[in-house]
């Protein structure tokens, strides 16, 4: 069981601590800093010619941006290094101190012609997966990875709720390459005020379809040649189209919306898994591999019961010394060109998972044997 403990930072930001096992959790530290207002909500533009909504949210130049470690933001406060979280925590997820949307909530006035545009209500958070001040998700110990999973399911149940959040968008961004500009082990989350173009292209592929076309899609990968991992619960495979160099999809076998409607059973299987195929895209090459791993959930109302949970791991990584740069045409027309071919990455991940698996045995063996 997780518990959670709730307080609020020295400029009114809500701060969550989420402690496995139901541990107890003392009164939270207050925070002492002197802060300056949080910044006004910003504001989103619509294109005029795709539809699209763009966020313009200038606060969030003055964001840290690789601090010495001494100076980590996202670490336990102490006397030299006045961070963003009071205590020692397991887990802390708190609201963005430079957010892109929010801290505004509710339905927004729109203006009306070609420039259309509102107030970018929602709210934006960062999860914190430990107090150490360097790693990742794949570096947390099973146990940690539940925790968190938890917390990824709750908040995206509570934010969901809040009035004028259309999608709940759950990440980790990892790497330098990737635009990483905190070393710490955190990943983010984002209440849109709005349903995200990628899902909207979801759901016009779900109604030209007419019926379950990511559960279709899912059977016909688990009868094919790019599954790298399968359990009683969720199935991992390389997508017949992948766009990127290293890529990976992981569902539920269960049709489920988000991860706040998934079981305890699922989620005890979820934080093995994961930790395995994170460690799987890093043990490909012999340094760390730069990723995003997004969570892909179903909108608060619009096509809910169309969408499936879906965690895409991606990777510019195409060598071990090369990236793939989202130049000309990609960038510019959005048409991709693949660089790898879809069953030849699913067959290299498989074989890193079997190494990753391998390593993991010897060591619990020689732990047996100590």
């Amino acid at each position: 069981m997780t518990t959670m403990t709730r307080t609020t930072l020295a400029d009114g930001r809500e701060l969550i601590y989420f402690d496995a096992h139901g541990a107890p959790r003392r009164e939270p530290g207050p925070d002492r800093r002197p802060l300056d207002p949080r910044p006004a909500t910003p504001r989103l533009r619509r294109d005029p010619l795709t539809g699209d909504w763009i966020t313009v949210a200038t606060a969030r130049q003055g964001r840290a941006h690789l601090p010495p470690p001494e100076f980590d933001p996202l670490a336990p406060q102490a006397p030299t290094n006045p961070s963003e979280i009071p205590d020692d925590y397991e887990v802390a997820v708190f609201e963005n101190r430079s957010p892109s949307f929010g801290p505004g909530l509710g339905e927004a006035e729109e203006t009306h012609g070609l420039e259309r545009a509102r107030d970018a209500f929602g709210r934006c958070e960062v999860v914190c997966f430990s107090p150490d001040r360097t790693g990742s998700f794949a570096t947390q110990t099973e146990a940690r990875a539940r925790t968190i999973i938890d917390a990824w399911a709750q908040r995206t149940e509570e934010l969901g709720a809040m009035e004028g959040v259309e999608q709940v968008f759950v990440f980790e961004n990892r790497g330098v390459e990737i635009g990483v500009t905190l070393h710490h082990p955190h990943g983010q989350i984002y209440a849109y005020p709005y349903v995200t173009p990628r899902t909207r292209l979801l759901l016009d592929r779900v109604r030209e379809h007419g019926g379950d076309l990511q559960g279709d899609v899912l059977e016909r990968e688990l009868a094919g040649p790019r599954v790298v991992a399968r359990t009683e619960r969720w199935v991992a495979y390389v997508p017949f189209a992948a766009r990127w160099p290293i890529e990976l999809h992981v569902q539920p076998r269960r049709k489920v919306p988000d991860l706040a409607a998934t079981d305890d059973a699922e989620r005890d299987e979820l934080a093995g898994l994961s930790l395995r195929l994170l460690r799987a895209v890093d043990a490909l090459y012999d340094t760390p591999t730069p990723y995003i791993a997004a969570w892909h959930q179903a909108p608060v109302r619009e096509g809910r019961d169309d969408v499936r949970l879906t965690w895409q791991i991606t990777s510019p990584r195409r060598a071990a010394d090369r990236l793939k740069y989202l130049a000309g045409s990609e960038a510019a027309m959005g048409a991709w060109v693949g660089d790898v071919v879809p069953e030849a990455g699913a067959e290299r991940l498989r074989e890193a998972l079997a190494r990753v698996d391998a390593d993991r045995a010897a060591q619990r063996g020689g732990e047996a044997g100590a």
